[in-house]
């Protein structure tokens, strides 16, 4: 059996980030544990923390992942930003840690025309100031920061398999770092993922260069746009370019067992009314 689940809102409280899950039939959820789109975020109360507890027991909907803010930007030159960025990603992980998440997900930056092997060295710098800031205080301590993939618009690095074996290789707590594959980013970064021959090597290519050990989440989007575009945009389950047949592929490949499935496709309605979480869900289920 897959884990299966979506990316689900925090308006009205985190809490309600579960409830929703469970009414949509996730088995696990992603959320952001603040507003991603500002760098501020109000304190975790202890009724907070505690109605989310009492959600996630009543609900059986774990483990559940959190996504870091749009912000962040570690590859950035400017030092300010980075340092903000450093200081905003201890800051959320230590948020996940209080509400007991396994794993926080982050974009690995934009090195903004500085060049790929700078950018790659001051993520790798951010992260590690980040695990020894918070290995001092415990705070954050047992969430592990996931590296996601991405489709390389603009400056934007993590497209490509090699730029996490740069950064993997400089960080000093390696065991707190994985991956996260985002299948319509890596898509759109132009690894064929649509034939059985193009998935192979995918998979294949990301054991030789990063290891599949290191992959501890999957997002699953169709694509919108076509192979090698380097545009991130996600689509449904079978309405985009990659198809079910690459879907089926992943939930039913052996090697993936046991890694939870987050969907980040399009909110909404269908034209028959049906919630589109439950309905690509669905979907995906039948493929699995």
């Amino acid at each position: 059996m897959r884990l299966l689940g979506a990316h689900m809102s925090i308006a009205g409280g985190l809490a309600q980030a579960l409830w929703r899950g469970k009414e949509r039939g996730c088995d696990v959820i992603q959320l952001f544990t603040k507003n991603a789109n500002q760098w501020h975020a109000r304190p975790l109360t202890q009724e907070a923390h505690a109605a989310f507890a009492q959600a996630q027991a009543a609900t059986g909907v774990t483990p559940v992942a959190a996504h870091d803010s749009y912000l962040i930007n570690l590859a950035s030159p400017d030092p300010a930003l980075f340092q903000r960025s450093v200081e905003a990603l201890g800051e959320e992980r230590e948020r996940a840690a209080v509400l007991g998440l396994p794993c926080l997900v982050i974009h690995p930056g934009s090195h903004r025309g500085s060049g790929e092997h700078q950018g790659l060295a001051r993520i790798a710098q951010g992260i590690n100031l980040v695990l020894s800031r918070q290995g001092a205080r415990q705070g954050g301590e047992g969430v592990m920061i996931l590296l996601e993939t991405t489709a390389g618009q603009g400056a934007m690095l993590g497209n490509r398999f090699e730029h996490f074996a740069v950064i993997l290789e400089q960080i000093a707590l390696p065991e707190a770092v994985g991956i996260c594959l985002d299948t319509c980013h890596v898509f759109a970064a132009g690894y064929d993922i649509r034939t059985p021959e193009g998935y192979e090597a995918t998979l294949e290519g990301f054991q030789r260069v990063v290891g599949l050990e290191r992959l501890r989440l999957i997002h699953v989007n169709d694509s919108k746009t076509d192979l090698g575009s380097r545009v991130d945009r996600h689509a449904h389950i079978g309405q985009g370019y990659i198809g079910l047949d690459t879907f089926r592929r992943l939930l039913q490949d052996p090697r993936l067992a046991g890694r939870p499935f987050i969907l980040e496709t399009p909110k909404g309605r269908t034209p028959e009314g049906a919630d589109w979480d439950g309905v690509n869900l669905q979907t995906l289920r039948g493929l699995s």
